[in-house]
């Protein structure tokens, strides 16, 4: 078995902290202006880094019975957790179930899963580019499909064409540009560049959503010029504040460091945890508090739980479609 990379397990893990607090304080964004901006700056960086991570990983797509892995990985999952969802909202949010269960209109955070399935898939046509050719087409793509009503959450599309230029940069990534970004005088440069972005969101104003990259361009008015250079100004962000947040990524093997390789299971589930919560009187607590540390402590601990042997047993089954992992526990048991 090859031997895991503490550094990408490390990013990985503060990475789905990252989600689940920026799911966890959405409820407190609009009447918060620091929790607005701080939504804000997390969403400029924790999917685009999770999305530059998994191109560097998808450097063996040509390898045999990769599409199947992948298909088993990705789709198998998605749509057995689509299903979950739709009875979880017909039931608890009263939602019309038919209108629901649509598969091709992923709920929640799944989108995730469609669209790295996509970004794989379409490794095999732009693998024959020249990589800045296959660069700047991805990112002509990202920015044209903005003007396409049709193009937005459906099938994950707007997402799958916004974040491909970041999915392929990962994949064009190599171990030695990671080394380099770690070092102290990138480290320095990232936290000047990181500092005046975060201060900069207190003066500047727009609408979050851009960041989603989930809706055309008429979704925030009408679309023009302006529209594309937006969009471009935020790729720029992206990529700014995703190499510098990976810049303080630590390399060595921390207590955390093996939760890095449980994100997966975090992320499929935290889901619940975080609806729940919204849909009951915990919901005015979580807004009455606006603690950035109390929250951040809460989304570690839920972190942790969902990174745990026991909920990764119970539910191996239907994320990874195996069960070793009970079979361990009750061998262990006997």
């Amino acid at each position: 078995m090859k031997e895991r990379d503490n550094y990408f397990d490390n990013a990985k893990f503060v990475l789905i902290c990252l989600v689940v607090f920026g799911h966890f304080i959405r409820s407190t964004i609009e009447e918060n202006d620091f929790m607005m901006n701080l939504y804000k700056f997390i969403y400029t960086f924790h999917m685009p880094a999770f999305i530059l991570i998994s191109g560097y990983f998808a450097k063996g797509f040509k390898k045999k019975g990769y599409v199947k892995k992948i298909t088993k990985k990705l789709i198998f999952p998605y749509l057995i957790f689509h299903g979950i969802y739709t009875v979880y909202y017909t039931l608890i949010k009263g939602e019309n179930f038919l209108s629901s269960m649509d598969p091709l209109n992923p709920h929640w955070s799944l989108w995730f899963l469609i669209s790295l399935f996509f970004w794989n898939i379409m490794l095999f046509p732009f693998s024959k580019l020249n990589k800045f050719a296959a660069l700047f087409i991805s990112f002509a793509i990202g920015i044209l499909a903005g003007y396409f009503d049709f193009i937005s959450n459906y099938l994950s599309l707007s997402r799958t064409f916004v974040f491909l230029p970041i999915f392929l940069a990962g994949f064009y990534l190599n171990s030695g540009h990671f080394r380099s970004i770690v070092k102290w005088p990138m480290r320095l440069t990232s936290f000047i560049a990181l500092s005046l972005i975060f201060v900069s969101y207190f003066h500047l104003s727009f609408d979050y959503e851009w960041l989603f990259g989930s809706k055309p361009y008429s979704a925030f008015g009408d679309p023009d010029f302006t529209s594309a250079l937006t969009r471009l100004g935020f790729y720029l962000l992206t990529f700014v504040t995703t190499f510098g947040f990976l810049s303080f990524i630590p390399r060595k093997r921390y207590f955390f460091t093996k939760w890095g390789a449980r994100t997966f299971y975090v992320y499929l589930l935290h889901g619940f945890i975080i609806q729940t919560i919204r849909e009951s009187e915990l919901e005015n607590w979580v807004m009455e508090i606006e603690n950035t540390l109390i929250i951040a402590v809460i989304s570690v601990m839920i972190t942790f739980i969902l990174s745990s042997n026991p909920v990764k047993a119970f539910t191996q089954p239907i994320i990874e479609l195996r069960a070793t992992q009970l079979k361990k526990l009750v061998k262990i048991h006997n």
